[in-house]
C-alpha cells in the first residue's frame, strides 16, 4: 500500500491497515529506522470480538462493542440450532 506525507509530516494510515490492527484515534505505535526503511509497529493492538450481528457471530475491533463470553457463545449456538 502506498500514502503520502501531508506538509505538517502526518502520515495516513490506509483504512484496512487500521481495521486490521485495530487502530483508532490516539493509538499508540512506535515508529524506528530500520536502516534502508522506517518500521510503524502497533503497541496497543486492540483485539477482535466476536458479536451478534443478525443472527451471525462476527468479528470486530470496535472497542465500544460488548465483549461475549463463552457462556453468551453457546447460547448463540445453541439458539442458532434451534
Amino acid at each position: 500500500m502506498q500514502t503520502t506525507i501531508d506538509r505538517a509530516g502526518r502520515v495516513v494510515i490506509p483504512k484496512r491497515l487500521r481495521d486490521r490492527f485495530g487502530l483508532r484515534a490516539g493509538a499508540a505505535i512506535t515508529i524506528e529506522d530500520a536502516g534502508d526503511h522506517v518500521e510503524i509497529r502497533v503497541s496497543d493492538v486492540v483485539a477482535p470480538q466476536l458479536v451478534e450481528e443478525g443472527g451471525r457471530l462476527v468479528f470486530t475491533t470496535d472497542t465500544d462493542a460488548p465483549t461475549l463470553t463463552d457462556e453468551d457463545i453457546r447460547q448463540l449456538i445453541e439458539e442458532g440450532r434451534r
